[in-house]
């Protein structure tokens, strides 16, 4: 069986793209600098090009924060 050109298999962005080691993880704690605002009104803050959205973030500040979700693009925080 051949799974390398079924469509519905993996992603077209190449092998491996879910499997990926985030460098984040849920419920450890990271300084980060708040650089953006989403939509939503939280700050954005990166890890190794990883987004990382803080509750109640505000832009400019440099903060503790604590993983509380990691998705495959993207996590949750809130500020320590």
């Amino acid at each position: 069986m051949s799974y390398g050109s079924r469509s519905g298999y993996g992603n077209s962005g190449g092998f491996n793209r879910g499997f990926s080691p985030k460098p984040v993880e849920t419920g450890k704690e990271y300084d980060v600098q708040i650089t953006e605002t989403s939509r939503k009104g939280d700050g954005i803050a990166r890890v190794q090009g990883f987004v990382i959205f803080v509750k109640n973030g505000q832009v400019g500040q440099s903060v503790k924060v604590k993983i509380t979700q990691v998705g495959e693009r993207f996590a949750t925080a809130e500020v320590v």
